[in-house]
C-alpha cells in the first residue's frame, strides 16, 4: 500500500525568538543542519517507499514552503494552504479527503515539520514496523522513549503488547505532568512521550473522525468543494474553513478510539521547543559550549552562542543563551528560556515589527533587506532571482531610485522598457506604473532608495502580478 507523508508546517515557534519570527518560524530555519527543519523532515523519508509529501501550511508562508520544496526537488502542486489555523485534526482531514478523492486509500504518515530526529534509520525502521498495523485499520502514534523526566510533554501509557512484541495498545493519554509525576512515569517504564506523529490509512482516520467529531469532516468536505488551484498551492474556502472546530488529533480521535496503538521510538527525537533544547542536541566544545557563526569565547562554559551577522565575544560567563540577528539580540539564562515567549508577547503588545518578521524579508521573487531609514527616506537592498520579477505596481506616496550593483535589470516604466546594467540607475517617479525583472542568469542586486511622506510596504497598488497577489 502506498504511503503518503503529510507534513504539518504551521506554528510560530515563539520560544526561539529572535531567530524564529511569526512570518518566518522555526520550521523554515536551518537550526541543526545546513537544511531547514522542513527540508530535513522530508529528507529523512528517503529510505521509505513514499509518494511526494503533502505540506500543510499557513497561507502567509506559502512562498517560503514552495521555495524550500523546490530546492530539494519535492515541489509538485502539493501544498495545502490553511486560510486560518484550526489545529491538526482539521488539517489532516483536508489531506485525507484529498488523498481518497481519486479512489485510492494510502497510508498517511503525519509528521511535524519542526522536529529533529538524529537517527533517521531507526525512525524509518519503526515506521516500517508500524505499517502492517496501520494497514489492518489501527491508528498508530509514535511515542518517544523518555530518558529523563520531562514536564513539557504529554505522555502515553502503554497497554497490552501487540503481536510483534514491540508496539502496544494505547492504555491512556495523559496531560503534561508535574516533576514528581514525570519521575514516576519514567521510572515505571510504562510511559512514552507523546510526539504528535501518526500513521494510519486515510479511510481509517476519516471513519474515526466522523464517529467522534463529524462536524470537522463535514466542514472540511464543504471547504474542499470549490477548490482554487493556484500555481503549486491548493486553496480551500476561507469562510467555510473558518467555522471549523479548533481541535488536535489527540482530542478529536486518539483519546476516544479503540484502535489506537503506539510504536516506541528511540531515535534522538526533539521538538526543539526552546533554545536550551537546541543546545541539548547541538555539538559542543570541551567546555559545553555550542557555537555558531563569528564568535570568540573566553572563560565561557555550558552556553549556546549564535552569531548571524556580527562578531559576538563572551568573557567569563556560563549557562547563557546568546543569539544575534540583524535587528535583535537575545541574552538569556539557559534555565529561563521558556520565558522568551513573554518577550515576544511584549513586542506584539507594543506593535513592534521584531516579533513579526526579520529585517530581511523573503518574497517569491527573492528578498529585500532594510539597510537604513530616517525621516522621509528608506534604503533597501533588493535581490531578484534569475527569471523572476516584481509585480507591475505604483505608489501614491513615494518615489524611488534604483541603483544596480550586480546583474542586469529589465525595468518597465509607464509602458516603456529599458535595460539597466551594473553601476547604472533609474528614477521611478511617484505615481508611475513600474515593474522590475531579472532577465539574466545570476541574481540581480539593486539598492533602492525611497523618498516621500509615507514609505511602508502597504503603499503598493499591484496592477499585474505573476504570483497571484493583490
Amino acid at each position: 500500500m502506498k504511503m503518503l507523508p503529510i507534513i504539518m508546517a504551521g506554528g510560530s515557534g515563539s520560544r526561539l525568538w529572535p531567530l524564529s519570527r511569526e512570518h518566518f518560524p522555526k520550521q523554515f530555519l536551518a537550526l541543526h543542519d545546513h537544511q531547514s527543519m522542513l527540508q530535513m523532515t522530508i529528507e529523512r523519508l528517503g529510505g521509505l517507499e513514499a509518494g511526494n509529501p503533502i505540506v500543510i501550511c499557513n497561507e502567509n508562508h506559502r512562498f517560503i514552503v514552495a521555495e524550500q520544496l523546490r530546492q530539494i526537488g519535492q515541489l509538485s502542486h502539493n501544498i495545502i494552504l490553511e486560510p486560518i489555523g484550526r489545529n491538526t485534526a482539521p488539517a489532516v482531514a483536508l489531506a485525507a479527503l484529498r488523498a481518497v478523492s481519486d479512489g485510492s486509500d494510502p497510508l498517511l504518515l503525519v509528521l511535524a515539520a519542526d522536529h529533529v530526529i538524529t537517527d533517521a534509520e531507526e525512525f524509518q525502521r519503526q515506521v516500517i514496523r508500524a505499517m502492517p498495523f496501520a494497514e489492518q485499520g489501527k491508528l498508530v502514534t509514535f511515542g518517544i522513549v523518555p530518558h529523563v523526566p520531562e514536564t513539557g510533554y504529554g505522555y502515553i501509557r502503554t497497554g497490552k503488547l501487540m503481536d510483534d512484541g514491540v508496539l502496544a495498545q494505547v492504555a491512556e493519554f495523559v496531560e503534561k505532568p508535574d516533576l514528581p509525576t514525570a519521575e514516576q512515569y519514567v521510572a515505571s517504564g510504562e510511559y512514552l512521550w507523546n510526539s504528535g506523529m501518526f500513521l494510519f490509512k486515510a479511510s481509517t482516520y476519516l471513519r474515526e473522525l466522523t464517529r467522534f467529531c463529524p462536524e470537522i469532516v463535514t466542514c472540511c468536505e464543504a471547504s474542499l468543494q470549490n477548490l482554487a488551484e493556484d500555481m503549486d498551492f491548493v486553496r480551500v474556502d476561507r469562510e467555510i474553513f473558518a467555522t471549523c472546530l479548533d481541535m488536535s488529533i489527540d482530542y478529536a480521535v486518539m483519546e476516544h478510539t479503540q484502535d489506537a496503538v503506539v510504536a516506541p521510538l528511540d531515535a534522538g527525537w526533539s521538538d526543539v521547543g526552546s533554545w536550551s533544547a537546541l543546545w541539548d542536541i547541538s555539538e559542543k566544545d570541551g567546555l559545553g559550549n555550542s557555537i555558531s557563526g563569528d564568535v570568540i569565547c573566553r572563560d565561557t562554559a555550558n552556553s549556546y552562542i549564535r552569531s548571524e551577522h556580527k562578531l559576538v565575544a563572551t568573557v567569563g560567563v556560563e549557562n547563557l543563551i546568546v543569539v544575534e540577528t540583524k535587528d535583535a539580540i537575545l541574552i538569556a539564562n539557559k534555565d529561563r528560556v521558556q520565558d522568551v515567549k513573554s518577550v515576544v508577547a511584549d513586542l506584539k503588545l507594543q506593535q513592534r515589527s521584531e516579533y513579526l518578521q526579520h529585517r530581511e524579508i523573503y518574497r517569491p521573487w527573492g528578498k529585500y533587506d532594510s539597510i537604513d531609514e530616517g525621516e522621509r527616506y528608506k534604503v533597501k537592498r533588493v535581490t531578484v532571482k534569475p527569471g523572476e520579477g516584481l509585480s507591475l505596481q505604483m505608489h501614491h506616496h513615494r518615489a524611488e531610485h534604483w541603483i544596480v550593483v550586480a546583474g542586469t535589470a529589465k525595468v518597465t516604466l509607464d509602458g516603456q522598457t529599458s535595460i539597466v546594467a551594473e553601476n547604472e540607475s533609474i528614477y521611478i517617479p511617484l505615481g508611475a506604473a513600474h515593474s522590475l525583472e531579472n532577465p539574466g542568469k545570476i541574481a540581480l542586486d539593486i539598492i533602492e532608495v525611497r523618498s516621500g511622506a509615507y514609505l511602508e510596504e502597504d503603499d503598493i497598488v499591484r496592477l499585474e502580478d505573476r504570483y497571484g497577489r493583490v
